[in-house]
């Protein structure tokens, strides 16, 4: 089966761009501006979390 298919598209871009925020917020820090990567890296789990939020609201609730 088509992994895209099986995921979603909308997850994928999901984790695709989580992913991308993690690796710009360690780039932030190693770059020494911990505050700012700090700031950044927060963005992944309420970004998660409004993607399970959606999720349950386009299910039904289920």
């Amino acid at each position: 089966m088509n992994f895209t298919k099986k995921v979603g598209a909308l997850n994928l871009f999901i984790i695709a761009l989580c992913v991308l925020i993690i690796v710009v917020a360690i780039y932030l820090f190693l770059r020494g501006d911990q505050r700012h990567a700090i700031f950044i890296g927060l963005w992944v789990p309420t970004i998660l979390a409004f993607a399970i939020f959606l999720k349950q609201i386009l299910n039904g609730g289920k």
